[in-house]
């Protein structure tokens, strides 16, 4: 019988022998450069980071060399796929903000107090009422008033009589200057009491001095009333305002007429105002500077309630942004990882990046990205340049 040598299929080619038998290197080397970075603690720091910075160096080298061994021969290697989730950048709207807490405040709060003393014999409201400008909120005994206007009106109309004939009489001739003088100043003083008695009694009225709604009445019938005894507290809550203070780091920033989000967190609501008043002095123990923003008419807000403000001073209608997580720094350089086609393999490529402002979690994109690029957002842990990765 014939003899045939049979042809050894399993042989590889030299250079796949040669980077096979190279790979196995440096995964020694890779091992035996992580038992020496995970060494006891008198290693050095230095020393720490320059093997770091070799194991990094090595598993890039790997990388390529398991590249160049699947283009050779896609059957030789099962190449390692790295599973990952990107996001496609496109521009979108993106708000520099400063965030800060606030409270609600009324620009009528007013607390009213009888203007005479006397004991309460009416209350003519009630807590949640809604009064107008003027109105009488509680009445003060004034019987003794209004017996002495009744005497004076008698003793004004026998003194208005007198003054008008002793006038007639003077008129013709008749009679002396001095008796017309006593009559008329008779008649005027009269008319002076008067008036004074008439605000005396408008007075014994407790009158609300603006639109609102009654928040506390602190009187009851046979109270003694007193001027300066808070006996009402009226607000008009048609004019409410949020007053805040901001870092003076954003003294420059904030200005009349920006957009405002105001949360109420006790009530799960949003809405939108606008900055109406910044403040130009500087509180010198918390370094900070307030600002006030009017608000709409809301049936459900109340003074003294608490809300949160999104103060925006400067909006990008067309920015590119990418979670904050994302942004890596070696080497105090920025970077994030995206995926690119590699001839017939997906792969991560290391972006160096220019970093705006972060918001939201949210950092902008100066300058290192396009619209379109795929970022990866999910799996970018570890990740090397030229890595091959799988969505």
């Amino acid at each position: 019988m014939e003899n045939y040598s049979q042809p050894n299929n399993n042989k590889q080619p030299h250079y796949i022998m040669k980077s096979r038998y190279t790979i196995q290197l440096i995964t020694l080397a890779l091992a035996v450069i992580t038992l020496a970075s995970c060494g006891g603690a008198s290693s050095s720091t230095a020393k720490l980071e320059k093997l770091k910075t070799k194991q990094a160096e090595l598993a890039k080298e790997i990388s390529a060399l398991e590249k160049e061994i699947a283009l050779a021969n896609p059957e030789a290697v099962t190449i390692r796929q790295k599973d990952i989730v990107t996001t496609a950048l496109a521009p979108r709207k993106f708000d520099y903000f400063v965030q800060t807490q606030g409270m609600v405040q009324s620009e009528d709060n007013i607390l009213v107090s009888a203007e005479s003393m006397g004991v309460v014999t009416s209350v003519f409201v009630k807590e949640g009422q809604s009064v107008k400008k003027g109105q009488v909120l509680a009445q003060i005994d004034n019987k003794i008033t209004l017996r002495s206007i009744d005497e004076v009106k008698s003793g004004l109309q026998l003194a208005t009589t007198i003054y008008e004939k002793q006038k007639n009489l003077w008129d013709q001739k008749i009679g002396t200057e001095v008796q017309f003088l006593q009559a008329k100043n008779n008649k005027e003083n009269l008319e002076k009491r008067l008036a004074t008695l008439n605000e005396q009694l408008d007075m014994s009225r407790i009158k609300t001095p603006i639109n609102g709604t009654v928040e506390q009445v602190n009187v009851k019938i046979g109270q003694n009333a007193a001027p300066g005894a808070p006996a009402f507290r009226v607000i008009n809550t048609a004019d409410l305002k949020i007053v805040a203070s901001v870092s003076e780091a954003y003294v420059t920033n904030i200005k009349n007429g920006d957009k405002v989000k105001v949360s109420f967190p006790d009530l799960n609501k949003e809405i939108e105002a606008h900055v109406t008043f910044v403040g130009r002095n500087i509180n010198p123990l918390s370094r900070s500077f307030p600002v006030e923003i009017n608000l709409p008419s809301l049936t459900e807000l109340r003074p003294s309630m608490t809300a949160v403000l999104r103060v925006i001073f400067n909006t990008e209608p067309q920015a590119l942004c990418v979670p904050i997580n994302v942004v890596q720094e070696i080497n105090g350089k920025k970077i994030v990882y995206v995926a690119e086609m590699d001839g017939q393999q997906l792969v991560a490529r290391r972006k160096e990046i220019e970093v705006g402002g972060v918001y939201d979690n949210l950092a902008e994109v100066k300058s290192g990205l396009k619209p379109g690029d795929k970022v990866i957002t999910v799996g970018y842990q570890g990740l090397n340049d030229g890595e091959f990765v799988k969505i």
